[in-house]
């Protein structure tokens, strides 16, 4: 199973939806998405970092990857047909609907498990952890602690290069 996405950051909410994929599934596959223009950054790289430290505790069933191009076609180069994505609000559901729909249409071997996640996490979104942790709130109640430290790093980093 490939959990596609950008994962910017990895939250409890994704964290939460691949340990519940593999009481479905033997192994899930964190596939991060790349552009052309950024395929090589550094901070693709970071992401993927990040995600592999915290899916670390349930070892070999969980595979972080990084992929190029159509999702139809990285599922068939990985030898899977089924796609997980999260749903949230009705906006999650009309837009991942219309991809499911037409990621069929291109492969209709795919199948995609829609999984809502635990009540705890239904309203954590990368968006608005990194909106918080870019303000200096504290995100600690939405990732985990290895994501809470690398945010505050990065804003560090950040305030320090835009000092005059």
């Amino acid at each position: 199973m490939i959990y596609p996405g950008t994962f910017n950051p990895i939250t409890n909410g994704h964290t939460d939806l691949v340990n519940r994929a593999l009481s479905l599934f033997d192994k899930v596959i964190l596939a991060i998405g790349t552009s052309a223009q950024k395929a090589g950054s550094e901070q693709l790289l970071d992401r993927i970092r990040l995600c592999e430290r915290v899916l670390a505790p349930f070892g070999k069933r969980v595979q972080v990857e990084r992929f190029h191009g159509l999702l139809v076609d990285y599922a068939n180069t990985m030898g899977t047909r089924f796609i997980l994505r999260g749903l949230r609000t009705m906006a999650d559901f009309e837009y991942e609907f219309q991809m499911a729909e037409m990621n069929t249409e291109l492969e209709p071997s795919i199948e995609y498990v829609f999984l809502l996640p635990s009540k705890s996490c239904s309203f954590i979104s990368s968006t608005l952890v990194r909106e918080i942790a870019s303000l200096g709130g504290d995100v600690t109640k939405f990732v985990d602690p290895i994501v809470a430290e690398a945010l505050r790093v990065n804003r560090a980093n950040s305030q320090a290069t835009n000092q005059p």
